[in-house]
């Protein structure tokens, strides 16, 4: 069987993004790196920022001081996307709201949701809390009244608003002839969507 040459490619492994992340993470300058790895503040910045290639021996060694499995530089990052119209509808709160589950099924962290309200929709007549430590609320088209205990705040397009999920809320569109647009960011995620 004749053997097959294999190129190298053409692309060049880019890690220096991921070090610098690694040693932020752990509040350590570049001094503290280059003085503990036994090379100099400008190798280890230069590294940061993808100009100069470490041995492999350096790298191990760069990784022992930043507690950092190696093999984490070359993993490939994990990304989901979610179509638009493969968003999963979903029913947050209240009525007259076309909403749409943004992020994965399954995310913990965070929890994106666009909703298309309708003239007139609402959250409901009673004050609502959310088992989340913060609400954010872009309005992308209309208008939106946040109704709490003590007062309303009016968003137009392009007001967000940004409060504790714990704090009994509900929201209108108070417009009667024309629907509104908004994202909900809740982070972390209210409830579990990954059934």
């Amino acid at each position: 069987m004749k053997s097959v040459p294999v190129s190298p490619s053409n692309g060049r492994l880019r890690i220096g993004a991921r070090l610098r992340a690694a040693r932020q993470r752990q509040g350590l300058t570049i001094d503290q790196v280059a003085v503990s790895a036994e090379v100099t503040k400008g190798f280890i910045s230069r590294i940061e920022r993808d100009e100069t290639s470490p041995s492999v021996t350096t790298l191990v060694t760069i990784c022992e001081v930043l507690s950092l499995p190696i093999g984490t530089l070359f993993e490939t990052p994990q990304t989901d996307v979610v179509r638009r119209s493969d968003a999963p509808r979903i029913q947050l709160t209240g009525a007259g709201a076309d909403e749409r589950l943004l992020t994965p099924r399954g995310q913990a962290r965070l929890q994106v949701i666009r909703s298309v309200i309708e003239p007139e929709g609402t959250g409901g007549a009673e004050l609502y809390t959310l088992n989340c430590e913060v609400e954010v609320l872009h309005v992308l088209k209309g208008t939106i009244d946040v109704v709490f205990s003590s007062n309303t705040q009016r968003l137009g397009a392009g007001d967000t608003i940004t409060f504790s999920g714990r704090e009994p809320h509900s929201w209108l569109n108070p417009d009667a002839t024309r629907s509104a647009e908004v994202m909900w960011v809740i982070a972390p995620a209210s409830w579990d969507t990954s059934a």
